[in-house]
């Protein structure tokens, strides 16, 4: 009997082992807007959450710079919504985020929940979009934010398709619980990009309306969260500039703590 107890043991912290070394270690990459970001003192701590950013494939418009648009606000605006998280909730998070790709590996199935800005500009190939759905039916969570209009909204659907040819795009009701896990958000407004400050336009484009969009799983849970026409993004990024109102910035934590803490609990 002693024996069988050993092998167990061992066999569980193998097990335990294989899958720390599956997850792969916290990395850097260079950026649109930023290079040598300082890392905050907690970059190297095992938490049992982060927020993930997805890295994709584009098609080499808006910033014109082929592959590098899921960088924009990296990582400034990532850095500050985690301090963010461990000041407004009780998630046990580091203040550093984590880049994962849709590679083919199991890498991502270790980041619950994945964060994907200027889909306006993405171009998922077959390969990656299956496997997004794979994470997702798994129970993945994908967050899009930082795309503004029609043409980008069909930039974004071309992609969205491929992942989920079968399910419908729906309004988020304000009665949905993602609107009331931390927060009560019935009142949401547009939250615009830094680009305010020098336009004092609340829109980009023809995005004159800010869209909160969802696509369901088969018992209703979101799977997928789409902000539409606004730039969450850029309200962490910016949100310890003065300059910057705190009214947006404000209302932009507050989404994202329902939301993660939505994924944690459905």
């Amino acid at each position: 009997m002693r024996w069988r107890v050993g092998v167990l043991l061992t066999c569980a912290v193998l097990g335990a082992l294989g899958v720390l070394r599956a997850q792969r270690p916290f990395k850097e990459y260079p950026g649109i807007e930023y290079e040598n970001f300082p890392l905050p003192p907690d970059w190297n701590d095992k938490t049992e959450w982060t927020r993930a950013r997805l890295r994709c494939p584009d098609i080499g418009r808006g910033f014109g710079r082929l592959g590098m648009n899921w960088t924009i606000d990296y990582p400034r605006s990532d850095r500050h919504l985690l301090q963010g998280v461990r000041r407004l909730t009780r998630i046990d998070t580091r203040s550093v985020e984590q880049v994962v790709d849709l590679d083919g590996a199991d890498d991502v199935y270790n980041w619950p929940m994945m964060y994907a800005v200027e889909v306006g500009h993405w171009r998922l190939p077959d390969d990656q979009a299956a496997q997004l759905r794979d994470f997702l039916l798994r129970g993945g969570f994908l967050m899009v934010d930082d795309f503004h209009g029609t043409r980008e909204w069909e930039v974004f659907i071309e992609s969205m398709n491929k992942v989920f040819p079968d399910r419908k795009i729906i309004d988020i009701e304000n009665s949905d619980p993602i609107f009331h896990t931390v927060s009560d958000l019935d009142d949401r407004y547009q939250v615009p990009g830094a680009q305010y400050l020098r336009t004092g336009r609340t829109y980009e484009q023809d995005g004159y309306e800010a869209r909160w969009r969802a696509i369901r799983d088969d018992k209703g849970r979101i799977m997928v969260a789409i902000c539409h026409n606004m730039d969450l993004g850029d309200a962490w990024e910016w949100s310890d500039d003065p300059a910057y109102p705190e009214k947006w910035a404000g209302l932009a934590y507050r989404i994202a703590m329902n939301y993660f803490v939505y994924d944690l609990t459905h």
